[in-house]
């Protein structure tokens, strides 16, 4: 899919579901769904949409860990993994 034709009104959508899936499930493209001439929704392929997805919390993760470091809210390694493993054989019975 063009990146001109990237943009379908819903009434478009409607009239070509799935012939429009199964050009984005093969194409690994995004679609701009408008509705009165105003972009309202997007449809995308699944495995994109979870990449995508997968990518916003690795830069939450990063992002969280830049502010600890900042704040200086942290422990060593040592310090961590040695409070992993009491809490580990704390629960062994």
């Amino acid at each position: 899919m063009k990146a001109s034709e990237a943009v379908k009104p819903i009434s478009y959508i409607k009239a070509h579901a799935s012939e429009i899936i199964r050009e984005i499930a093969d194409s690994n493209k995004t679609l701009v769904i408008t509705q009165n001439g105003v972009a309202k929704a997007i449809l995308q392929d699944i495995k994109k949409y979870e990449r995508t997805q997968e990518s916003l919390t690795l830069l939450k993760m990063l992002a969280l860990s830049s502010k600890s470091l900042k704040e200086q809210d942290y422990k060593p390694a040592a310090k961590a993994f040695q409070s992993i493993s009491d809490r580990i054989n704390h629960n062994k019975i």
